[in-house]
């Protein structure tokens, strides 16, 4: 069995902002999470836009230091807090986590050509001894991502490459410095359906030849089946995970009510059977504002099965039948 390559505990993500009539408000981005994700393993996190998913993935990466909590990364044969590591170690940490954006149309500055927005990690890095052995490194990892011949795309700037093109691009800038860990910020979501799962085989297969380890986010259930079909899910709602599990027990079995409506809204393109399928059922259809969240549970005042023990008390991640999940109605 692998070991954890890279662990949260108890983590939480306070920002504060500045309301309209100039208050000050606090909004719990994410809140007590505690997550892993092994050495070669992919852990795809799923939920609705503003829940937290990318603040998550940005702590992972070290580019947000979080309110509370510790971020652990295994390096020199023990877990350390990434925050407590010298300028050295950090140094190294930064190179093995590597960030693969959302949009792809920033993933260049539209001033720079490609050839010289990849040739600087190889020599920041000394994976290149100069320019000239740098730029044969480029052409290889372009061929890798499918962009051939590579000398085609040497001088292109951003404005003469299509959204796959400059995705590519960022997947063979990610992976140029040897990573180990990837945060794959809904890398396919702004790309045409047409090129969504071409790039999704891309990343797996570049992935299981680097041994690479993935969180993968999305708001996309069927798009995180698809690319984490033999690993695992996490469940985010309103900053908490709510479930963690196989990625298949997940889909076909849901636990916890959030996942459940999830899934259930999911569209099914058979019209047939989309009408004979049944609604969620959700006490309510608005999300909460994090200026002003709930108390106890947080999806209490949405969920049909919530009593008074959920509106005073938040649910704890358990394990039940195999994965974990924070409900304080399953499992009774």
């Amino acid at each position: 069995m692998s070991k954890p390559l890279i662990k949260l505990e108890n983590v939480s993500m306070v920002f504060e902002i500045h309301t309209m009539f100039g208050e000050k408000k606090k909004i719990k981005a994410v809140e007590d999470v505690s997550l892993e994700i092994k050495e070669n393993d992919i852990l795809a996190l799923v939920g609705e836009s503003g829940c937290g998913k990318s603040t998550l993935g940005r702590i992972m990466l070290g580019l947000l230091k979080p309110t509370s909590g510790k971020v652990l990364y295994y390096i020199n044969g023990k877990y350390r807090d990434i925050w407590s590591l010298s300028k050295k170690e950090y140094k190294i940490f930064r190179r093995h986590a590597q960030l693969i954006p959302q949009n792809p149309y920033t993933t260049i500055n539209p001033m720079r050509s490609v050839i010289s927005a990849l040739i600087p990690p190889f020599l920041h890095y000394k994976i290149a001894r100069n320019k000239e052995e740098a730029r044969k490194m480029v052409a290889e990892h372009l061929k890798m991502v499918g962009l051939v011949p590579p000398e085609d795309f040497f001088n292109r700037y951003s404005c003469r490459l299509s959204g796959g093109q400059l995705q590519r691009i960022a997947i063979a800038r990610a992976i140029s410095v040897k990573p180990k860990f990837i945060v794959a910020d809904e890398a396919v979501s702004m790309l045409d359906a047409s090129l969504r799962i071409e790039i999704l085989d891309l990343l797996l297969r570049i992935r299981e030849e680097y041994g690479l380890a993935v969180l993968f986010i999305t708001h996309d259930l069927a798009i995180a089946r698809y690319f984490a079909r033999k690993n695992k899910i996490a469940i985010m709602y309103l900053g908490n995970i709510v479930e963690i599990g196989n990625t298949e027990d997940i889909i076909k079995n849901p636990l916890h009510p959030y996942t459940k409506a999830l899934i259930m809204s999911v569209p099914i393109p058979d019209p047939d059977i989309a009408r004979k399928r049944e609604l969620p059922k959700l006490r309510s259809l608005e999300v909460p504002s994090l200026m002003n969240p709930p108390s106890g549970c947080k999806f209490h005042t949405r969920c049909s099965l919530a009593t008074e023990i959920c509106e005073k008390q938040a649910p704890i991640l358990r394990n039940i039948n195999g994965r974990l999940v924070a409900c304080h109605k399953i499992g009774d």
